[in-house]
């Protein structure tokens, strides 16, 4: 057990789900501070979707091999214009979970708005916006691809407790404290 003056450190992989390409990011939150870890997809073949999904499943069972993650945070999927692609990307994301699960950690999940919100500070905010802010939170040379950025904001929501720039998930702050949560 950790001294009072010892912080522990705890491994988060971060997984956006997508059928095509899935990206992971890693970071290590040590006390209030995050420290990038690693970051990449993992891209699927065209083909049958059980293939794909088998593809999904081994790769997030290889990452979390390789960098040995305390916990997952997966971005939480909602209904889009096309039925067919939203249920695509639900089993997608069920793969990318039961590749977590099988390797015995635990998920945690956050909306879209909510990732946008802690990591940028604006619940609509778009891709470039995401990958700029990443960038700059973990001190990275170069910006990351779309799909690993967003689920390197997946683990920086996490690492905040869900609180980002604006405090907790729906606070309106003004000078510093807290005026309602929506």
């Amino acid at each position: 057990m950790p001294s009072a003056t010892q912080t522990v450190t705890t491994r988060i992989l971060g997984l956006d789900p997508g059928l095509r390409i899935t990206g992971f990011g890693l970071i290590d939150r040590l006390g209030t501070q995050v420290r990038y870890v690693a970051s990449g997809c993992i891209k699927t073949r065209d083909g049958e979707l059980p293939g794909r999904l088998k593809t999904l499943l081994d790769g997030v069972r290889e990452v979390i091999g390789e960098y040995q993650p305390d916990l997952v945070v997966v971005e939480k999927v909602f209904v889009n214009v096309n039925p067919q692609s939203t249920l695509l990307l639900g089993q997608a994301r069920g793969a990318v979970i039961c590749g977590a699960v099988s390797c015995d950690l635990p998920v945690h999940e956050y909306t879209a708005l909510q990732v946008k919100q802690a990591v940028v500070g604006y619940g609509k905010a778009n891709k470039e916006q995401v990958q700029h802010m990443v960038q700059r939170l973990l001190d990275l040379e170069g910006s990351p691809s779309p799909d690993a950025a967003d689920a390197l904001a997946c683990a920086i929501c996490h690492a905040n407790g869900g609180e980002g720039l604006l405090g907790p998930i729906g606070a309106r702050r003004r000078g510093g404290r807290i005026l309602s949560l929506d």
